[in-house]
């Protein structure tokens, strides 16, 4: 959160009379917070000897989370350029229930500076609230087991918009789950099991031991169906019931049969009577045809104390913290309805009765842990016999994870032995039972359903390649899935233009942060994810991936500062480094060796590091590829690859569209990245350079970077430079414009800093003949004008004698530019809409897109710019 201090600005808490009391007072579990001295009860300390309201806003934000059952404990408290103002980062695990600890916390000390305390009341109405968030968010038990599964296993995963659906792994080998049911899971096996009759049916047919019973739909037929089943005593269950609900059994008189069949009937139209069996209730947990838990399940129970009513027993034993509502704790509340008190009746008690010492008094029937039962692991008790029994019966029905319920009085001896008999099959068992059982070995039955689904240790992961930098994303983002593309796999991609997939545009829009990732991660016909990774979504909401198999970072450079608290270079440099940093151990960092502040991320990765330079001296690639490194290198006019004691020679820059005949040097590192993110991901040199050569700046494939259009007369270049290093990167290239007058259309975005359009005014002196400065129809909440008077004002410290005007619309701006555009000239357009501007240059008539075309005149380009001293290139028509 943003929090600003005001009037606390400057005033530490021992300067705010009681605070620290009053914080005591509220919070006394605070003393568990280490903080900054490193010990027990080390916050504290600071909050006595004096800290910001900031940092304890965030102590606080984190115990309240703590005191409503959730685990966390990161936060960092930084103050950003304006004074007062702080960023406060707290961990959470769910996102409603952190942003709500945030505001509690702000309250919490709001209160205890106005008044010297927070109430009681109020603190506990906060926790509540917390315990409600978690609990209205809760994936369940048997999700949360396979969820710490999935991360234990490096598994991705991330929760689907609909039906509580979570996909484990990412595109084309992600996985689906809603509960304990998975994307393999047999639709025509989950219709059987939710009809019990069907069921018994089928299992019978298949000589598996099952209860006599029948279906009735009328009260009238139900005395027929008691002696059908062999008589008293009985049960009677909904057809199609679920965690016990309407389930009646033990049934030993006609009052009792109607009493149940009322019951079931509030569950189901159709209900179902069957014998009833003697025995202990188990539940045998089948995953992929394999028994891998058993639980003996035990009906919700009070042990007396010779002390206690049985009322004050259950109240005692609810406050246990294990048990909750619902299926959210280890265990549920007891809570009674109509067959409690008949079953305490039955065993001759009531609320108010005192069983002695030692006596069990049952409260329930069933044994469901969602009426408040408990359960006992006898996984290693199972008879052979029994388990192979269970797995044929699983087979049969065609579940891939099923829970059997048996009853039986010995579990240790085969069914048939015993007179046990398996009385159910359940599609989507729950997991809770098995754990955390009340009493034995917890099974980890979540490994059981991820070794099914990601055999052979398979971590569901696809190839993700993040890159990010102030220059050079899109066009390298689009390169390097171009060059992907020539492995035959599907690649899907995200731009500032839009997300792709394959050859297709899913969605328009500058889609660079991680809902545009999800996009990607999620589709299931995506083989290779690259993503073009910018500051604002990683300031938002983070990468929207945990870690990439490459990060690339080409440049950092002076751009968006003084928005989202970035101020300075080093600061954006530190954002972007994240891309870096968040590469696994044994992926790769690509960086540019030639941008100190990004080659200097290197020691904040703890993955492989490659490097591109445009320097064949580098010293620190020299050295690097010493150590036995990769890097890709611009030398004598080629693109190499160099490793060890030999360079790999990819293609001539001047054969590759993208580098404008040689003649772009900041496309060439852009292609030198791309092909070094290519290289460390094996994909051939062929494969790399088929790409190299089969994409161009063009409006298909790089819409708005460098779009080079023949007029017949002249030319003219759209291009989305928008600060001060795309500006001296397009300069690279109209500098080399040999021929006719270097004309420029340009302007900015209107949220950028004052400096920055003196900036770009001074670099158009430098770069063109004539200037047109423009403004963007959205000032981002500039006066009209005054970001063409600073740009204006560049120019003039630059070169007082320039040629410009200001016409502040950028459509005539446009025009004005290609109207007075002589022959052999060069119209260079940086636009805010490049749809806009290409649409103006294609009214012209007869308009001719260019990406490579020579003719016989040649430049000669120096190493300053980039380009080794034997290069060159043909000048562009």
């Amino acid at each position: 959160m943003r929090l600003d201090l005001e009037n606390l600005a400057e005033t530490p808490s021992n300067e705010i009379p009681g605070f620290y009391e009053g914080l005591v007072e509220a919070l006394p579990s605070l003393e568990g917070h280490y903080c900054s001295p490193g010990c027990r009860g080390g916050f504290l300390m600071r909050v006595k000897e004096g800290t910001m309201i900031g940092h304890i806003v965030e102590h606080v934000a984190l115990e309240l989370q703590e005191l409503a059952g959730m685990h966390v404990g990161f936060g960092r408290t930084r103050e950003t350029a304006t004074p007062g103002i702080y960023q406060v980062v707290i961990e959470y695990q769910n996102e409603e229930a952190g942003r709500y600890a945030g505001r509690a916390a702000v309250r919490l000390c709001q209160s205890i500076v106005d008044r010297g305390r927070y109430p009681k009341a109020e603190l506990e109405q906060d926790i509540q609230d917390l315990k409600d968030f978690t609990r209205d968010a809760s994936l369940g038990p048997s999700t949360e087991a396979i969820i710490k599964e999935a991360e234990k296993r490096g598994i991705p995963w991330m929760s689907l918009e609909a039906r509580f659906l979570i996909q484990l792994g990412y595109g084309v080998n992600q996985k689906r789950m809603q509960a304990t049911m998975t994307d393999n899971t047999s639709i025509l096996g989950v219709e059987l099991a939710c009809d019990k009759e069907a069921t018994k049916r089928i299992l019978a047919a298949a000589g598996a031991p099952v209860p006599r019973g029948t279906v009735i739909n009328f009260l009238d037929d139900l005395e027929q169906a008691i002696e059908f089943v062999g008589g008293y005593p009985i049960v009677i269950k909904p057809l199609d019931g679920n965690h016990g609900r309407g389930i009646t059994i033990d049934i030993r008189t006609w009052e009792e049969a109607e009493a149940g069949y009322e019951a079931a009937r509030q569950v189901s139209r159709s209900i179902i009577v069957e014998r009833y069996y003697v025995g202990r209730d188990h539940r045998v947990l089948v995953v992929n045809g394999k028994v891998v838990a058993v639980a003996e399940r035990v009906p919700a129970h009070v042990i007396g104390n010779g002390r206690s009513t049985i009322a004050e027993l259950i109240e005692e034993t609810n406050l246990d913290p294990n048990r909750g509502e619902g299926h959210d704790n280890v265990l549920t509340k007891i809570e009674l309805d109509r067959t409690s008190y008949q079953l305490l009746e039955r065993q001759g008690y009531t609320l108010n009765s005192v069983p002695p010492k030692g006596t069990i008094c049952y409260l329930r029937a069933t044994a469901n842990l969602s009426t408040g039962g408990s359960a006992v692991d006898r996984t290693d008790e199972i008879h052979p016999e029994n388990r192979w029994l269970a797995q044929r019966v699983v087979k049969i029905i065609g579940l891939d994870i099923a829970g059997l319920d048996i009853v039986t009085t010995d579990i240790s001896r085969p069914l048939r032995e015993v007179d046990g008999v398996i009385v159910e099959v359940n599609a989507a068992p729950g997991f809770r039972m098995h754990v955390a059982p009340s009493v034995g070995i917890p099974r980890n039955v979540a490994g059981a359903v991820m070794d099914m689904l990601f055999p052979n240790e398979q971590s569901g992961q696809i190839p993700i390649l993040s890159i990010t930098g102030t220059n050079g994303k899109t066009t390298t983002t689009r390169l390097l899935a171009h060059i992907y593309k020539q492995t035959g796999k599907v690649v899907g991609y995200t731009t500032t233009d839009g997300t792709y997939i394959g050859d297709y545009l899913v969605e328009a829009g500058d889609n660079t942060g991680p809902q545009s990732a999800h996009v990607i991660l999620q589709d299931p016909t995506v083989e290779v994810a690259v993503l073009e990774t910018a500051r604002g979504g990683i300031l938002r909401s983070g990468l929207g991936f945990e870690a990439a198999n490459v990060g690339v970072v080409l440049n950092v450079a002076a751009d968006h500062l003084g928005i989202g608290d970035i101020e300075t270079i080093e600061q954006l440099a530190n954002l972007k480094s994240v891309v870096a940093e968040a590469v696994f151990p044994d992926g790769y960092a690509v960086l540019n060796a030639d941008d100190r502040r990004v080659a200097a991320m290197s020691e904040k990765t703890k993955a492989n590091i490659a490097y591109f330079t445009m320097n064949p001296d580098s010293e620190l690639v020299r050295k690097h590829i010493q150590k036995g490194g990769v890097a890709a290198v611009y030398e004598n006019g080629y693109l190499s690859i160099v490793k060890g004691d030999w360079t790999h020679r990819i293609e001539r820059a001047e054969n590759i569209p993208l580098t404008m005949g040689g003649r772009a040097p900041f496309m060439i590192a852009n292609a030198l990245a791309a092909t070094l993110a290519a290289f460390v991901q094996n994909v051939t040199i062929e494969q790399i350079r088929a790409g190299l050569k089969t994409f161009r700046a063009s409006v298909s494939q790089t819409p708005g970077r460098m779009n080079l259009f023949n007029l017949g007369n002249y030319h003219a270049l759209v291009d989305y430079a928008h600060n001060a290093a795309s500006y001296e990167a397009v300069g690279s290239f109209v500098r080399n414009w040999t021929t006719g007058q270097r004309i420029g259309v340009i302007g900015g975005p209107g949220d950028r800093r004052d400096e920055d359009f003196v900036t770009l005014g001074k670099l158009a002196a430098q770069i063109f003949d004539y200037i047109i400065v423009k403004e963007d129809d959205d000032t981002r909440g500039r006066l009209r004008g005054s970001a063409a008077q600073l740009i204006i004002q560049g120019i003039n410290e630059v070169k007082p004698d320039s040629r410009y005007e200001s016409i502040l619309d950028e459509t005539q701006a446009i025009n004005k530019g290609l109207d007075m555009a002589p022959d052999n000239s060069l119209v260079v357009i940086l636009p805010e809409s490049v749809t806009r501007a290409i649409k103006l240059i294609k009214l012209r008539g007869v308009v001719k897109e260019e990406t490579h075309q020579q003719n016989p005149g040649t430049t000669i380009i120096d190493s300053q710019n980039g380009i080794a001293p034997s290069s060159v290139v043909n000048t562009l028509l």
